[in-house]
């Protein structure tokens, strides 16, 4: 493996993190808030780191699959661990710890806080707050590889790094094209939110914002109580709206607009998707209605809103569900761990793997039933090859069982077991708020710092989806 090309590619990602770093100075110049010098400070650090290896390594003309991966995992994390530097030369809250866990926390769309006045912040600091949700939500990699005039093979062999099997399932696309796809349709929906949330009554600054947290799906808010702190049913059905279509594919998105196939109407997945948000829904407004809220108004109200924003990893809230019923908090934890499509920008397992996780459970009852049958697992009619519906039930196994470890770990600490079980959830899952210390209109500032460090952990996992990570410490094995 060649390091020299892994850091050249780094420098082309950091250099994309100045760029946004200097976008929220001028920002910080504009509101002429406290921000502006810890911004400009780390977007030049961020221009130095980025343009030396592109000054003193060479271009390169391939990029083999063990290069690709440490790609994709480096940059993560060197973006994580860059977006920390205005936090730290800001000062309190943000201790060392607090800095990178709100940082991993943003560009994973996560969207988990330490912060508990998040309106006495600056607002370039809470505009680079969002804006690493914007970068983190298609995914930083992608957006360097969209713009990137690099040889087609390097982007083919990092596009597959960063993007799993089952999201690369409804992209009947060249990776340029499919790359295409992604941006445009993220620009497009992020554009599209932001007039309408300004439209009903949000000012630009928070519609652009809140825009940036519902289509990468993170729930970061410029208010302390999110989404609540509006009192506006519009707004929340505009947010509600966005939040399905971010949990959707972004290539049946891109078919459906254009009327082609595969589209949202043909596919099995979202068919899946949509009637499990609305079971969930509907089984925890029955639940509530009476006694958490007097009337059904109400209850399908809070009872929708919190369900997709759990169920896509979005993470915004409209009421505190850590009063909710033992039940209802079992169904959010469902969807908090089932989440939303893969192609989209959503966390968690993914519904695409469920339902194949559900048929291959029907596949083995059938198999018993007549053993000699050739029983074969279908998705949208077509047959699934072997190897990805396993794939697919050993990637559940290995994330319920870091789920799992980590949850054990944490309680070591001395956190309880449903903020530890709830928080782990939701970091992996990139969804953001838990129960227990970590509920919707609470944070994560409470926690030890040990155990902000094994969340912050579980986030990177969970938005490489695992696999890649985990890989890091198999290099011996690439030999």
């Amino acid at each position: 493996m060649r390091l020299q090309v892994v850091l050249r590619y780094l420098g082309l990602i950091l250099l994309l993190d100045a760029a946004f770093l200097f976008l929220s100075f001028l920002v910080a110049l504009l509101y002429y808030d406290s921000s502006s010098i810890p911004l400009l400070f780390s977007s030049f650090i961020a221009f130095l780191l980025g343009i030396f290896p592109l000054i003193f390594v060479p271009k390169t003309i391939q990029v083999n699959n063990h290069e690709g991966i440490m790609i994709v995992v480096f940059g993560w994390v060197l973006t994580c661990l860059l977006g920390s530097l205005p936090y730290v030369l800001w000062g309190s809250p943000f201790t060392l710890t607090n800095a990178w866990f709100e940082s991993v926390s943003g560009f994973t769309t996560t969207g988990a806080s330490i912060i508990t006045n998040i309106e006495a912040l600056p607002k370039g600091l809470l505009f680079w707050r969002s804006a690493t949700h914007f970068i983190g939500g298609i995914g930083i990699i992608m957006f360097v590889l969209a713009f990137l005039p690099m040889i087609s093979n390097n982007k083919l062999i990092i596009f597959n790094s960063e993007m799993s099997a089952v999201a690369k399932s409804n992209f009947q696309n060249s990776v340029k094209e499919a790359l295409r796809i992604l941006v445009l349709v993220y620009l497009g929906l992020t554009l599209l939110e932001t007039v309408m949330l300004w439209v009903c009554g949000m000012s630009f600054y928070d519609a652009l914002l809140h825009a940036f947290g519902t289509i990468a799906t993170g729930g970061f808010s410029t208010k302390n109580e999110s989404i609540a702190s509006f009192h506006s049913l519009s707004i929340e059905v505009v947010i509600m709206v966005f939040m399905i279509f971010s949990g959707i594919h972004f290539g049946l998105l891109y078919g459906t607009l254009l009327g082609k196939k595969p589209n949202i109407f043909k596919s099995e997945i979202v068919r899946y998707y949509v009637l499990s948000m609305f079971i969930g829904i509907a089984v925890i407004s029955i639940v509530n209605h009476g006694k958490e809220y007097p009337d059904w108004g109400s209850s399908i109200r809070y009872a929708s809103f919190q369900v997709l924003s759990l169920g896509t990893t979005t993470g915004f809230a409209t009421t505190d569900t850590g009063h909710w019923m033992p039940f209802t908090k079992l169904i959010l934890i469902f969807f908090s761990i089932q989440c939303a499509g893969a192609g989209s920008t959503s966390g968690g397992i993914k519904v695409d793997r469920i339902l194949i996780f559900f048929k291959s459970i029907i596949k083995q009852i059938k198999l018993l039933q007549h053993p000699k049958a050739v029983v074969k697992i279908q998705i949208n009619k077509v047959i699934l090859m072997e190897d990805v519906a396993q794939s697919a039930v050993l990637f559940i196994v290995l994330y319920l069982t870091i789920i799992f470890f980590s949850t054990l770990f944490i309680t070591a600490f001395g956190t309880d077991i449903l903020t530890a079980f709830s928080g782990t959830v939701a970091a992996i899952g990139n969804v953001g708020p838990g129960f227990g210390q970590v509920s919707s209109m609470a944070n994560y500032g409470g926690l030890p710092s040990a155990v902000k460090w094994i969340l912050s952990a579980d986030m990177l996992l969970g938005r490489i989806e695992v696999y890649g990570f985990l890989s890091l410490f198999m290099i011996k094995s690439w030999r």
